[in-house]
């Protein structure tokens, strides 16, 4: 017995029941924030209809909140100022079937994040979505909106409509940025590409997690050889959703059509001589510190392999002139079709 925790079976057995453990305490914690956002649910449209029905003004609010305080001692939750949120969730979201179901599957402070700092529910809809799939914490999520990560995405330019099956492309336009921000850098103005490049892998953490989730690092300065000669991927990555290679080229010029031929010439040395057997084809993030989007447009028109052009940045706000070209909603709806199974 003294020696059981050697043997192979124990360790296996061991696992197992963490794991299993771990699997029926997330299911547990889930189970109780959907039943906690059905009762937030049911308070609010109850203090709204009421409201409606009965003639009842604000006072009913306050008054609920003391009577269930009076009750619930100890109890959270049931302040005024949380009966009011309750009441405008309802409010915000019943004419909305699908976001009613969405809004159960996070927690009720990111609920709250999101209903008081976007503007509609298309904005909200993204910003559910990318919570539960990336298990955002509220900090995370909060970063995430004052990044303006919505507009980013869908201003996204890239040509996977035209090079990947449709069943990639939802996943694809998830993974590609309009722009990146690397304000966890500490770079002047006119920075090399190589200290760039050597401050993303000094803080391959934060860099990861700006790319989004998924992604996993393989390494930098990746080798290529090709007849004689060789060549310099600046950072590979795997995206595991995806299954397939990631090449990223860092450019600190304003972006150029030729970079996308180099980027086309990796991506084909890349499925050739390094993806494995059961991956997909590569795809390719050109990375610039500038872009003029019709350069862009052009460019990517012909290219024959998947690639996105973003830029990066160390601020956080989406520049006002780029506020225009966001698209209509009928087209947001579209693009948001990518987190639909």
């Amino acid at each position: 017995m003294s020696n059981i925790e050697n043997h192979e079976e124990y360790k296996a057995f061991i696992a197992h029941v963490k794991a299993r453990v771990k699997g029926a305490q997330t299911k547990a914690l889930y189970a109780v924030n959907k039943e906690l956002i059905a009762l937030y649910w049911e308070i609010g449209q109850s203090i709204v209809k009421n409201q409606e029905e009965q003639g009842w003004g604000k006072s009913v609010v306050e008054m609920l909140a003391y009577e269930l305080q009076l009750e619930f001692p100890g109890t959270t939750g049931f302040s005024n100022a949380n009966l009011w949120r309750m009441r405008n969730f309802y409010i915000t979201y019943k004419d909305a079937e699908k976001l009613a179901q969405l809004v159960r599957e996070i927690g009720w402070s990111h609920n709250i994040l999101i209903i008081e700092r976007c503007k509609d529910n298309l904005e909200r809809e993204y910003y559910i979505q990318m919570t539960k799939r990336n298990f955002w914490s509220r900090n995370s999520l909060s970063t995430s909106i004052s990044n303006q990560s919505y507009e980013k995405f869908l201003l996204s330019q890239n040509n996977f409509a035209t090079m990947l099956p449709e069943a990639r492309q939802k996943d694809a336009r998830l993974a590609v940025k309009d722009e990146y921000i690397f304000n966890f850098l500490d770079l002047e103005d006119d920075h090399l590409e190589k200290e760039l490049e050597r401050g993303l892998i000094n803080n391959i953490r934060k860099f990861l997690t700006e790319m989004g989730h998924y992604f996993t690092f393989v390494g930098s300065q990746d080798r290529l050889e090709v007849g004689d000669d060789e060549y310099f991927i600046d950072l590979l990555l795997y995206r595991r959703k995806l299954r397939c290679l990631v090449a990223i080229e860092l450019k600190r010029d304003k972006f150029k059509p030729e970079f996308a031929g180099k980027m086309q010439f990796y991506l084909s040395v890349l499925d050739d001589l390094v993806r494995l057997e059961g991956e997909n084809p590569s795809i390719g993030i050109i990375v610039c510190q500038e872009k003029n989007r019709t350069k862009v447009e052009y460019t990517l028109r012909d290219v024959n392999k998947p690639m996105g052009v973003a830029t990066y940045s160390v601020n956080t706000k989406l520049p006002k002139e780029m506020a225009g070209l966001l698209p209509t909603e009928e087209e947001i709806a579209h693009h948001l079709k990518a987190f639909d199974k």
